[in-house]
């Protein structure tokens, strides 16, 4: 795939909040380059790109000394916004993608349709409300923004676990997998997989 044909979006959001500058790449090698604040959340978002193949990277400062809510939030805005934006007209791509992905004890499923109808089925339920200083909610919160702003249909599912860092990772792993099956381009495809004919 030439440079003209990469998709890649450059995302800026700047808020009384947090300031964020993100770059995306759909067709990447695992590349990624975070700096967050919030280093749990660095650490998933590590996941996700390398087991998507994507290129990002996260230049964040957020309110952290009130919380990590607008800061897990806001990246979550942006990082939607980017996959909306490189997918362009999504001539060509699968549109669906499904992941199960293991990690030790825990075992997580993620199901996108690319389906310009935004929505989030969540069915996770976690050991223990933190993670080091990080707040298992704000999983939620984060995968409910990037669909939001994507406009998926995101399904998680965690089917078991036990150990709360092991659960939360497999399903950032999961969530790359799937959305790289997804935004992959399928030589079968004319136009948009739809029969609507628009995505």
């Amino acid at each position: 795939m030439s440079e003209q044909q990469k998709r890649t979006a450059q995302i800026e959001r700047n808020t009384k909040e947090t300031q964020i500058a993100l770059t995306f790449g759909i067709d990447g090698t695992g590349e990624s380059k975070l700096d967050s604040g919030v280093p749990f959340f660095d650490h998933m978002l590590d996941a996700f790109t390398r087991h998507g193949f994507f290129d990002l990277q996260v230049q964040a400062k957020g309110d952290i000394e009130i919380d990590y809510h607008h800061t897990v939030e806001d990246i979550g805005i942006c990082l939607g916004n980017a996959v909306r934006e490189a997918l362009g007209d999504k001539k060509g791509i699968k549109r669906y993608g499904n992941a199960f992905v293991p990690m030790d004890d825990a075992l997580a499923q993620v199901v996108i349709d690319i389906s310009n109808r935004p929505h989030l089925e969540y069915r996770a339920t976690y050991q223990t409300p933190m993670v080091g200083q990080f707040p298992t909610e704000l999983v939620h919160e984060f995968l409910w923004k990037f669909a939001l702003e994507a406009r998926i249909n995101l399904h998680v599912i965690l089917h078991y676990g036990h150990n709360t860092h092991h659960m939360i990772e497999a399903i950032f792993k999961a969530l790359g997998r799937a959305l790289d099956e997804a935004t992959m381009i399928d030589p079968r495809v004319k136009g948009v997989p739809s029969t609507k004919g628009v995505l």
